[in-house]
């Protein structure tokens, strides 16, 4: 049998490098009937009018340009109508080069799950891989080829808005998340009709801007940025992602776009990637507004000598590359280097054989019909949800209570639920689509309960004639749930911001129920970590619900009333204040330590602010409770080629059943550099009945011990090691020692 095995894996492999020896000759052989007009349009991508994210190219000849083969992909197109109808006009160009089409799927197509971090805040990779799936399969069957995800960017900032598209501070939950996000948007293979090319970005540390501003400058060592940042960009590379997006950043004084360290000698060089790099919108052109380049033509001289391949939206390529290669400042090998990377990736989508192979109407409307998306919707909400606190029992709410009041700006929202960089269709009315917290908590009550209802405020502005009302509608009430947060606008791209406390006179309402002495829970509504300190600190029941998306209703709805036990844990540190980011569970120790949150005197803290955050990286809580004990380590001295196993007993000691994130971390206790004061390494989601026990086992291997040393060679140092087991950064259950020896 392993023979047999082992035979049919040779045949795989050979039949694959077999077909990708044909597309290469395929490929070349296109190659040598373009002209230099021909192969520079391969590398221009234009927007579509509508849904843009940066300015649109003014061009009223785009439809004629495709026909002479100057576009290669458009973004921004939507639907099966109007990509076939643009593909009809590549078909009209000499050469029949079929156009891709990209889009922005981030956290779905028609049907929307959570936020990436809400997502994250999951720690569950199957249900984020089958996020990734339902989204390539309903973007793939609308004529979409191609999304620009998953973004892997490290962010240890939450005023940068984009934090909501990635997955969190934490560089092992990252890389494990962007391979899950990666598999789930191309399947099993590029060019079936449910798979879509994922696109990583942003190459690189495009999360470190300088104050948590968008755009903004990142300065940082080589060291950090090889052990930090760029390893979940070789984690879904290592998955195969197709192609990467390059980012707005400079990073140490060389903007992104233009840099070839990142492009050529790692990824294209050291990480041997084959597939194509595309700017991110206009980065290219925005080189000049760096002071990096003199004008459009020397930003298209640095772009693709640094190994840029294809130019999204800002010219440069068309209309300076060719007279780039007359002055042979730019040799041809680079562009048809860049442009084969695009050819290849066409052939392997199929578009050669069927340029409409993605464009199906029926297929279309099958596939976006489909209940099961709802279903994993519904799913992947209920697991992304974070309970906060839960003093006196007060979750989950009985199903026999008499009379709830549903309070807040949040409550009957629709389309806020699907949070920013959804994909807004034109015919879809999302007032119908998208399940609103009020539907799912009718859809949930009984006739016994009585649901009533009063907004209070908006989410920002001053106004508080609406606090009356809330507060009488709080008095008739068993039950009080007040649902705020930010707007859906107020995270994402161009999104940051300098005050993260809740907006507006929200909090205001929340003490005013509060004071009626009902008991209270609290939904709060956004893309990244807020800070609410009197709400953490007064109300009994705090859940985070992000921005859940299509089921946001109903999931809400089953956590409230315990029929989903939350089991979401934060891929982020919580601040206490603004002024304490950045804040992040794995900084490095100082030679004068706080040793505890109150310590200030001649150690590294504030003085006017205690040292811990307000809720730690990993922290979430449950309607159970999970007890740890038990902990063995196979050895307490290993060389570097071997492994520690790894045990202990995790028994469920509450009264339902639940799902707990077990969190393996480790910390070097001494180093050729300083190292951090504990990294998460390894996790484990397990679901427990009530009075269950089972053995939880970890391996450790030189892998998880390793680093870059003061030379940025990548290796384990021999030393002590300590072992944590926790169900938090800051929630430590079980710890010991070990010794690696040379």
């Amino acid at each position: 049998m392993k023979k047999i095995t082992t035979f049919a894996l040779l045949m795989v492999s050979f039949f694959a490098a077999a077909q990708q020896q044909t597309i290469d000759q395929k490929v070349n052989d296109l190659l040598k009937k373009m002209t230099i007009e021909e192969k520079i349009g391969q590398l221009n991508q234009y927007t579509g009018d509508n849904q843009a994210t940066g300015p649109i190219t003014i061009n009223p000849n785009k439809q004629a340009e495709i026909k002479q083969g100057l576009i290669g992909s458009m973004l921004n197109i939507i639907g099966t109508k109007y990509t076939r109808q643009y593909q009809e006009l590549a078909m009209q160009s000499r050469l029949k080069i079929p156009l891709l089409f990209g889009q922005d799927v981030i956290h779905g197509y028609k049907t929307t799950f959570p936020l990436p971090l809400a997502e994250a805040a999951s720690w569950d990779l199957q249900a984020i891989e089958l996020a990734a799936r339902v989204a390539a399969e309903e973007a793939a069957a609308s004529g979409v080829h191609w999304t620009f995800a998953p973004m892997v960017d490290i962010s240890r900032d939450p005023r940068w808005g984009r934090v909501m598209e990635g997955a969190g501070e934490d560089t092992y939950l990252g890389s494990k998340i962007a391979y899950a996000r990666v598999k789930g948007f191309q399947g099993n293979k590029l060019g079936d009709l449910n798979s879509v090319m994922a696109c990583v970005k942003h190459f690189a540390a495009y999360g470190a801007g300088v104050g948590g501003r968008d755009y903004n400058s990142v300065d940082m060592s080589e060291r950090m940025l090889l052990e930090t940042y760029l390893p979940p960009f070789k984690a879904a590379l290592d998955a195969g992602a197709a192609t990467f997006m390059n980012s707005f950043n400079d990073l140490n004084g060389i903007p992104a776009t233009g840099n070839a360290h990142l492009q050529r000698d790692i990824l294209k060089g050291k990480w041997n990637f084959q597939g194509f790099v595309v700017s991110d919108w206009g980065s290219i052109g925005e080189m000049v507004a760096h002071g990096y380049s003199k004008d459009l033509k020397e930003a298209a001289y640095s772009a693709i000598t640094a190994g840029s391949d294809m130019d999204m939206e800002s010219n440069a390529y068309r209309y300076n590359l060719a007279q780039l290669v007359k002055e042979g400042r730019v040799s041809i090998d680079l562009v048809d280097d860049a442009v084969k990377r695009i050819l290849r990736k066409k052939f392997e989508l199929g578009l050669f054989d069927n340029p409409y192979r993605y464009s199906d109407d029926k297929r279309a409307e099958k596939v976006l019909a489909n209940p099961a998306n709802r279903k994993a919707a519904l799913e992947v909400a209920e697991k992304s949800i974070v309970l906060l606190k839960n003093e006196n029992q007060t979750l989950p709410i009985s199903k026999s209570v008499k009379t709830i009041a549903f309070i807040g700006p949040m409550v009957k929202e629709y389309k806020a639920n699907m949070g920013f960089w959804s994909v807004e269709l034109p015919d879809v009315n999302y007032d119908k689509w998208v399940v609103s917290q009020w539907d799912g908590l009718q859809n949930k009550v009984g006739k016994n309960t009585k649901l009533l209802y009063a907004k209070g405020c908006e989410v920002d502005g001053d106004n508080k004639d609406g606090f009356a009302e809330a507060v009488e509608t709080a008095k008739q009430a068993d039950v009080v749930i007040l649902s705020i947060g930010e707007r859906r606008d107020m995270s994402g791209e161009a999104k940051s911001r300098s005050d993260l406390h809740l907006p507006g006179v929200q909090e205001d309402l929340v003490k005013a129920i509060q004071a009626i002495g009902k008991p209270v829970v609290v939904l709060i509504n956004a893309g990244r970590p807020l800070v609410f300190n009197w709400t953490a600190d007064n109300v009994p029941a705090i859940i985070y619900t992000w921005w859940l998306g299509t089921e946001a209703g109903n999931a809400i709805a089953n956590v409230l009333f315990g029929d989903y036990n939350p089991s979401g844990k934060l891929p982020m540190t919580f601040p206490r204040e603004v002024g304490q980011i950045p804040i992040y569970y794995n900084h490095f120790s100082t030679g004068r330590p706080a040793k505890n949150e109150n310590a200030t005197n001649y150690v590294s803290a504030y003085i006017d602010l205690k040292n811990s955050p307000k809720f730690p990286f990993g922290y979430g809580l449950s309607y159970t409770k999970f007890d740890y004990s038990g902990l063995k380590l196979s050895s307490t001295k290993i060389k570097s080629s071997e492994t520690i196993k790894v045990s202990f007993q995790l028994s469920n000691v509450g009264k339902a059943v639940g799902e707990e994130v077990v969190q393996l971390y480790l910390k070097d206790k001494f180093g050729s550099v300083v190292r951090p004061v504990l990294e998460l390494r390894d996790f484990q989601k397990v679901k427990l009945n009530a009075g269950e026990t089972k053995t939880i086992e970890f391996t450790i291997d030189k892998e998880k011990l390793s680093f870059y040393n003061d030379k940025l060679e990548w290796t384990a140092e021999p030393g002590d090691f300590e072992v944590l087991i926790g169900a938090s950064s800051a929630d430590i259950k079980l710890k010991s020692d070990f010794e690696l020896v040379q």
